[in-house]
């Protein structure tokens, strides 16, 4: 099975600049977009629909404002919208689709970037996702958590981290949480294949800095270690260019 996991920064937006073509090329079982930036009539299900998946979202309350979706050929167990909490669920930053042998949970999590309360914010978010995944567990063992982080792990996962040390997104406080979520029994999928420099999922639109790969890593596809032997692969996929994010694809043994 295939999974990708795409911050597509507003689908209307992305499917103007081809999404629809690109994921018949893809071909992927299941998509997981974040920041869809719409809520669910203003997404074109006919059109995915027509490519054989079926959709499930869970926008914001605020219009043109964050949100998630799943698009997924085979039709899911169950699909729990939110993680239960209300400020978060009011960004429409969490969606789960359960298979028979693993869940997928695709989430957006909160960037700090805008200011002092945002970052209060997410740090208030990661303190408290983590609870939530880590209860979560109990319940689905075979979890994949994929989606915008919002954080470099490492220095090698950002291309000046030097210059990055105090920028929200690499403070030593977000870092440490990602020891402390990857410690807690996740793979980072990508780095199990590939622990080389100079890959990344995000690109700031000022500068020519996609041209010039001056990308941050903040797109992840982490699995729990019971599933470890099921993980075939794991790749980012810079040439898709509907966004200033590109997406990562995890294919996964499903049986």
């Amino acid at each position: 099975m295939k999974i990708i996991t795409y911050n597509v920064n507003g689908i209307r937006s992305a499917i103007t600049k081809g999404l629809l073509n690109w994921a018949q090329a893809t071909n992927a079982d299941v998509l997981c977009f974040q920041e869809i930036k719409a809520t669910a009539d203003q997404i074109d299900a006919e059109a995915f629909k027509a490519l054989g998946y079926t959709a499930y979202a869970f926008p914001a309350q605020k219009k043109g404002y964050s949100g998630v979706a799943i698009f997924t050929k085979e039709i899911p167990k169950h699909v729990q919208f939110g993680c239960g909490i209300e400020k978060y669920d009011f960004e429409g930053r969490v969606i789960r689709a359960d298979y028979s042998n693993f869940s997928v949970l695709n989430v957006y999590m909160p960037s700090g970037s805008s200011g002092e309360d945002r970052q209060k914010f997410k740090f208030e978010w990661m303190d408290d996702f983590l609870e939530y995944v880590s209860e979560l567990r109990k319940s689905f063992p075979n979890l994949i958590v994929c989606g915008d982080y919002n954080i470099c792990h490492k220095a090698i996962d950002i291309h000046n981290p030097k210059s990055n040390a105090k920028t929200s997104g690499f403070l030593p406080e977000e870092r440490l949480w990602m020891d402390k979520f990857f410690e807690s029994g996740f793979i980072d999928s990508f780095r199990h294949f590939n622990q080389e420099p100079h890959h990344y999922t995000w690109w700031s639109y000022r500068a020519g800095s996609r041209g010039k790969n001056l990308g941050w890593r903040i797109d992840y596809l982490a699995v729990t270690e019971p599933l470890k032997s099921k993980i075939v692969r794991s790749v980012i996929l810079p040439d898709a260019v509907h966004s200033d994010h590109c997406p990562v694809l995890l294919e996964i043994i499903s049986e």
